[in-house]
């Protein structure tokens, strides 16, 4: 299933730390798991329920988000780097896993996708970041996941979590105007 995860979602292949990439692939194998998703499903899942028939699956928003983070983080390195330095492997596992806990927000009834009973009572990134701190992923890792939507608009994030944040709202906001 590893291996199938990771072919499926190339930009896996990004981390290069062995155990932080492990880490990461078995929180979205567990993700899937508890959700009752299958590989199919990543393609048919909606990114959004607040989109109406959206046409962007949960895969394609996750890896475009991810695409985006990685290179904004690739040019802003290159024009800061004085003034501070990103945590690459942190930042593509961070934005992999943003919306890992829609997973569990989310369930399918018959060919619709609604909130599941866990979804009404805790969105995407409590959920999210209970999961990557049960698979031993790093706080900054869980920290990007439980900022990067409107709960961490009042707090702090870390440079990576303020790139995945933009990244994700990027992916968003033109498509709900579209």
């Amino acid at each position: 299933m590893i291996q199938r995860l990771i072919n499926l979602v190339p930009e896996f292949n990004l981390i290069e730390n062995a155990e932080l990439l492990n880490k990461s692939v078995q929180c979205w194998q567990d993700a899937m798991e508890t959700g009752g998703w299958d590989f199919d499903d990543l393609d048919r899942i909606p990114f959004t329920l607040l989109i109406p028939d959206t046409p962007v699956s949960f895969l394609t928003h996750t890896r475009a988000v991810t695409q985006i983070a990685v290179e904004s983080a690739k040019i802003m390195q290159r024009h800061y780097a004085e003034q501070y330095t990103l945590d690459f492997d942190a930042l593509v596992s961070g934005a992999l896993l943003h919306d890992i806990g829609k997973l569990l927000e989310y369930r399918r009834v018959q060919n619709a996708t609604v909130k599941s009973d866990s979804g009404k009572l805790l969105r995407h990134p409590f959920s999210g970041a209970g999961l990557a701190i049960k698979h031993g992923l790093p706080d900054k890792i869980v920290h990007i996941i439980a900022v990067h939507a409107k709960e961490g608009d009042s707090g702090y994030r870390c440079p990576e979590a303020i790139i995945v944040h933009h990244a994700d709202f990027m992916n968003f906001e033109p498509l709900k105007r579209a």
